[in-house]
């Protein structure tokens, strides 16, 4: 008997002990050529697939790469049911090459590393939404660096970087309307080289998710994702959260790092000013004085 549940309990332990990756990479492609046909091939068959496209990220000085951005109606309800910064995991991205290479993000990985505590209370949704991506894009292959499942709820690089609670909020208005409105004119205006690739609002939870592009021509996603690896397109773009009336956003050496978990510290450093530079738009987007 002892040898039983001694067996019983490893198993369990190895059941969790298990690592995840951030990407999967289609087994099948679509056709070659240039990047604007090769999305909107991808775009055909996400619709097909029963997603709906919010949002196109052709990042700048990244010519031959793209991201996707599509929504699923039952992991919305899902997250809109949590509610607060659950809002983050709304939109799901899916990567594109000129080449005809699809990706697209592992679900369970991003749903650990955002959703966190409460990722048990709409796992059935993230996995709804995983088979739904493998059969409208083709079955994946893990890539992106390895992260145990147990690590991603309070992930971090390492230590003295943020996780995705340090330092989120970026400034509290008096209603969530009123943050919504600072949101869309700062992006409108493109401050700091932003722009806005999509915008997600539920008034009647009152949160709401921005998709947010990396414009400036020196600091840029043609800067910093070039460096690190473009094949992870998947990962843009990044997000801006309300909740309630205040404005969030996740934290470079957070974002980035759970984007890219496989960088060594060498590689990281290669891109020291990223993280600040980012922090910096974040807080124009946000109306931050």
């Amino acid at each position: 008997m002892k040898r039983f549940l001694m067996c019983a309990v490893l198993a369990l332990a190895a059941n969790f002990a298990y690592a995840l990756q951030p990407y999967m990479a289609a087994e099948t492609k679509v056709a070659a050529g240039d990047l604007k046909s090769a999305m909107a091939a991808t775009e055909q068959k996400l619709v097909a697939g029963g997603f709906t496209v919010v949002g196109r990220h052709t990042p700048k000085g990244l010519p031959n790469h793209g991201s996707l951005i599509v929504t699923d109606t039952g992991l919305t309800d899902a997250l809109k049911a949590v509610g607060g910064s659950a809002v983050i995991g709304v939109p799901i991205r899916v990567g594109v090459k000129s080449d005809g290479s699809v990706s697209y993000i592992n679900m369970e990985y991003w749903g650990r590393g955002y959703i966190r505590k409460d990722y048990a209370k709409v796992e059935a949704a993230y996995k709804a939404v995983a088979a739904k991506l493998e059969t409208a894009l083709g079955k994946g292959k893990p890539f992106g660096g390895e992260v145990k499942a147990e690590d991603l709820p309070n992930y971090h690089y390492m230590f003295g970087m943020e996780r995705f609670n340090d330092r989120f909020e970026l400034k509290e208005y008096k209603s969530f309307e009123e943050a919504v409105k600072v949101v869309q004119a700062n992006l409108a205006k493109g401050v700091r080289g932003s722009a806005k690739v999509y915008e997600l609002i539920y008034p009647d939870k009152k949160i709401a998710v921005f998709g947010v592009a990396h414009n400036d021509a020196e600091k840029g996603e043609g800067w910093w994702v070039n460096k690190i690896g473009a094949d992870h397109v998947a990962a843009l773009p990044w997000e801006v959260v309300v909740v309630g009336g205040t404005v969030n956003a996740l934290r470079g050496r957070f974002r980035t790092a759970l984007s890219w978990p496989g960088l060594t510290m060498g590689q990281f450093m290669t891109i020291g000013s990223h993280p600040d530079y980012v922090f910096e738009m974040m807080e124009d987007i946000a109306g931050v004085q």
